[in-house]
């Protein structure tokens, strides 16, 4: 059954580590631990990313947004931290990224997004992730985030009782899954120091997502995703697109959210100008004007684009080819009873990825 949804608590893999029934949930009802895993260690991917935009146009200021990434990729782990500046006059970014060999669990990423905390540190990072009842927090400090300059973070996102996204997605290969969950607005307080400036966040508009990770991938793969938030009308208004990651015959990926309830959509399409080809990185126009479509006709949005976080690492066995394109989106979406909102210059991202890994 398209979008078949999950009400009830059960472990999230069988005896043979596949996923016991592949669907999406408003909440995170699978069980999932490591120890149910029958691939290898240095197969297994755990992440907790967070992204939280500040958009400058409701007062006059400048917008930016922040990232931060913990994860551990088995044989590899990458810890990472991206500021970005996206006022249309002159949009830049600067990440810094910390490599850590084997991790293969040992930096004990929670088995849920509801519980638990996850950190990391060394001589130049120090991160942490820290979970309340109603807050998630993150503290962040980078030495040298770019020479002789330092960037420190302490941010608190705001986390009422509602609905997320998440999903169990198997691929078609035996033994390989995908576990994930989004949520959406969060709303951000704190600031961002760095280069002498502060950045403060202002939850009145300014909001996070989490992105929760688990699985066990497939060496080659390529993805969409795209995720934003806003206040509406006084309303919180979010939203999750994307497609590529495994069988999604089950259930897709992509929801609205307005005041922390969930409506489910079915397949988008990113309508990225000359993508015919989901390999083919160089090719498409990602700095020209997408326009993003959904079969059931209630995503119908234009995504003018500002920066294109591009990034290419190539060691031959491991490759990763990332776009990931910030911008502003208009158009209309469809709740569940019918009624239409009409969303104009939405700061969002919308991204293509390659990975072989």
């Amino acid at each position: 059954m398209r979008n078949h949804e999950i009400t009830a608590v059960q472990k999230l893999l069988n005896e043979k580590g596949n996923i016991r029934e592949p669907g999406w949930a408003r909440h995170p009802y699978w069980q999932y631990d490591r120890k149910d895993i029958k691939a290898p260690a240095f197969r297994i991917k755990e992440w907790d990313y967070y992204l939280v935009i500040h958009d400058g146009k409701y007062d006059g200021t400048e917008s930016f947004a922040a990232a931060f990434t913990l994860s551990d990729d088995g044989y590899i782990g990458l810890q990472s931290v991206s500021l970005l500046h996206l006022d249309e006059g002159d949009p830049h970014e600067h990440t810094q990224t910390v490599l850590n060999v084997f991790p293969m669990g040992k930096m004990n990423f929670p088995k849920t997004p509801e519980k638990g905390d996850v950190s990391y540190e060394d001589e130049r990072l120090k991160l942490y992730y820290r979970k309340k009842e109603k807050e998630r927090t993150i503290s962040c400090f980078f030495r040298d985030f770019e020479p002789g300059k330092d960037l420190q973070a302490e941010i608190s996102l705001a986390e009422p009782q509602q609905d997320s996204l998440v999903i169990a997605t198997p691929w078609d290969q035996n033994r390989h899954f995908y576990y994930n969950s989004k949520i959406n607005c969060l709303a951000a307080s704190g600031y961002i120091e760095y280069d002498g400036k502060s950045y403060l966040f202002d939850p009145e508009h300014d909001y996070g997502t989490l992105d929760w990770g688990r699985g066990v991938w497939t060496y080659d793969n390529t993805w969409y995703w795209g995720n934003g938030n806003a206040t509406i009308d006084g309303h919180r208004f979010g939203f999750n697109i994307g497609y590529g990651f495994g069988n999604t015959s089950a259930a897709s990926e992509n929801i609205l959210f307005l005041d922390g309830v969930g409506h489910k959509l079915d397949d988008v399409d990113f309508g990225i100008p000359n993508d015919p080809d989901p390999k083919a990185m160089d090719g498409p126009g990602y700095m020209e004007e997408w326009q993003l479509t959904s079969s059931d006709g209630r995503f119908q949005m234009s995504f003018r684009p500002i920066l294109d976080r591009f990034a290419k690492l190539d060691y031959k066995a491991i490759v990763s080819d990332q776009h990931q394109v910030f911008g502003r989106m208009s158009g209309t979406v469809i709740l569940d009873n019918g009624e239409t909102l009409e969303i104009k210059d939405l700061l969002c991202f919308c991204e293509k990825v390659h990975n072989r890994y």
